[in-house]
């Protein structure tokens, strides 16, 4: 299978976002590396979400379904 560059950029840029979102995310969640106060870790997971809807987008258009004007099938 062959993937266009732009697409295969896009989706590792969006992977390795999401990826140091979610680092940050275990470091304070699971490892209790970091205490933040509430308005501070809403923006965490604000952030996470975003990274990984972002991720999610990148990787649909990796494979072709993405929005319905990339779709090979319609």
């Amino acid at each position: 299978m062959t993937v266009d560059n732009e697409r295969r950029d896009a989706y590792r840029q969006a992977y390795e976002a999401w990826q140091a979102q979610l680092a940050t995310l275990h470091e304070v969640l699971l490892d209790g590396t970091r205490a933040l106060p509430g308005d501070a870790m809403k923006g965490l997971l604000n952030r996470e979400a975003r990274a990984k809807q972002r991720y999610d987008e990148a990787r649909l258009r990796l494979l072709g379904i993405g929005a319905s004007e990339d779709s090979p099938f319609e």
